[in-house]
């Protein structure tokens, strides 16, 4: 149970990792196909016309030119990325939020207005949740190949399904976020304080 809930707790992290990866290493290896090829031409004319090395020239400058779906890819994967990234940072209370007045308010007034605000949100992700899931549904029904996948069976909706997905993630953690404030465990949706974070910086600098 510990471990399904840690595995939860990181969930986004754990895909943003694997997105981050898959994205270096596409990127990569379409570069080095794309430089490398040059190096056993002048090693085979240098070698007074090596067909082997030539061959390998060739083999590896066909590889570069195949991989047309390598921009696609990184786009889509970047796409996933910013959606996965909504999520992460209502969880971890990444965004920057500036909220100095709500703080002047007493205590109680700062949980309602916390609750007011985390409904608000939750109305906002739930509806485009909704409306990007019409959305894909249509693009499933079309049937239309994506840019430069479509010869590999990737769809238009098997990309576009992160929105949807990426808002139902959104709207489940501001339930959380509503679940704490209405158990007492935060009065608000626990936004980035920067001034906050200022002075602790500044005060851990003035310490060293």
């Amino acid at each position: 149970m510990n471990a399904l809930r840690r595995a939860w707790e990181h969930f986004e992290e754990g895909f943003i990792a694997f997105l981050l990866a898959a994205m270096t290493l596409i990127t990569f290896v379409y570069v080095i196909l794309n430089n490398f090829y040059t190096l056993f031409y002048w090693l085979g004319d240098h070698f007074g016309g090596n067909e082997t090395l030539l061959g390998i020239g060739d083999a590896i400058l066909d590889m570069a030119q195949a991989m047309t779906w390598s921009n696609a890819l990184t786009k889509a994967l970047f796409g996933w990325l910013i959606f996965f990234g909504l999520a992460y940072g209502v969880r971890t209370a990444g965004h920057i939020g500036v909220d100095a007045l709500v703080k002047l308010a007493p205590r109680g007034i700062q949980r309602v207005i916390g609750v007011i605000a985390c409904l608000c949100c939750l109305g906002y992700a739930g509806l485009i949740a909704v409306g990007s899931f019409d959305w894909v549904h249509t693009l499933f029904s079309a049937g239309i190949g994506a840019e430069d996948l479509g010869h590999y069976g990737i769809q238009q909706w098997h990309i576009g399904m992160i929105v949807p997905f990426g808002y139902a993630m959104v709207f489940i953690r501001f339930l959380e976020i509503l679940v704490r404030i209405l158990r007492n465990q935060q009065t608000g949706l626990g936004l980035a304080d920067e001034a906050a974070d200022a002075l602790k910086v500044n005060e851990h600098e003035e310490s060293k």
